[in-house]
Order: C-alpha cells, then structure tokens, then sequence
C-alpha cells in the first residue's frame, strides 16, 4: 500500500457537491482508503479562465500504482462532465494526484510529485492542512512555500457538520 495525495477542483456547477460525490466515489472502490479529507478552498483562477474555484486534497492508502490511480481519477472526472476544449478551461471537477509515496518521475502522462504544488495556495493550504509536515524530495517541507504564495487569494470556507481536516477513515456519510 503506497500513501498519495489528491487534489480537487473546479469552477462549474455546484462544485462542493460535485467534490464531495467524486470522494464518495474513490470511498467506494476496494482498491483505496481515504485517511483524511481537507475542508473546502475558494480562490481565484491561477494561469486559468472562469470564475472562482473552490478546492479540496485528500489523503489516501492505495494498492494502485501511479497510473492506476491516475486512470480512475480521469474516469471520476468524466463521469462528472469534465470536458478539455481548451488549456485551464473551467470545469466542472479536476482531480490531481499531487504526490505518491516513493514515486518520483517526469513523463508526460503523468508528473510526480506535481510540479505546481508549490506554487498554488489552492494546493498549499489544503495540503499543509492535512499534513502539516509534509516533505518531499528535491522541495523538502512544503511549508516553507507558504510566503511564495502569500498574494494569492484563497479563503478557507466554513463548514458544518464535517470531519475535514481531521485524520481517520473517511465515512461515505461524512461531508
């Protein structure tokens, strides 16, 4: 079982409904365990086009490998209508893998640790929030990034009756 990290988006539709599905989802296959869930984002489009996006990272224990993962993540997301016309479109859910344990590769299909993840608050802070001590090869700890991504705008939003944050198994019924 390797640990990895997924990050949710987008900017299309009832988006926190639409990532709290796509969790549900990944709960129901055999083949993963969701350990923590972050609260939900809201920031501004970076390098991308549309209204504000609202975010989310989960933490997970997968049997998977790398491209496993990565093949259900993009069937969850066209099972949601996600559509690509053009580069950074709006849309309606984005699910990337933003790190997978002992996995470091450069191709094409697939880049891990994900190359932005330093660079975008939307990734930072959910991260940071559900693993605060993260460290990763050739970065280190991830929040020493924080400062880099000071200007961007994000908002932590509030939530009721739900377990983001917070470490454990992640319940179909939690959100």
């Amino acid at each position: 079982m390797a640990r990895a990290y997924i990050g949710f988006g987008g900017n299309i539709g009832d988006t926190r409904q639409l990532i709290t599905d796509a969790i549900v989802c990944l709960a129901l296959r055999s083949e993963l365990q969701i350990l923590a869930k972050s609260c939900f984002y809201q920031s501004a489009p970076v390098e991308a086009t549309g209204g504000d996006y609202i975010n989310a990272v989960i933490e997970v224990e997968t049997e998977l490998s790398p491209y496993g993962l990565l093949h259900v993540c993009q069937a969850i997301e066209q099972e949601f209508g996600r559509e690509r016309p053009y580069a950074n479109a709006p849309r309606t859910l984005d699910l990337d893998i933003l790190s997978f344990e002992g996995v470091t590769q450069n191709e094409t299909e697939l880049m891990l640790p994900h190359p932005k993840i330093i660079e975008r608050s939307f990734v930072l802070l959910p991260l940071l929030e559900i693993a605060p001590d993260i460290f990763l090869p050739n970065w280190g700890e991830l929040k020493a990034y924080l400062p880099n991504v000071a200007d961007q705008r994000i908002e932590k939003l509030a939530c009721r009756n739900c377990n983001c944050g917070e470490k454990g198994v992640y319940s179909q019924t939690a959100h």
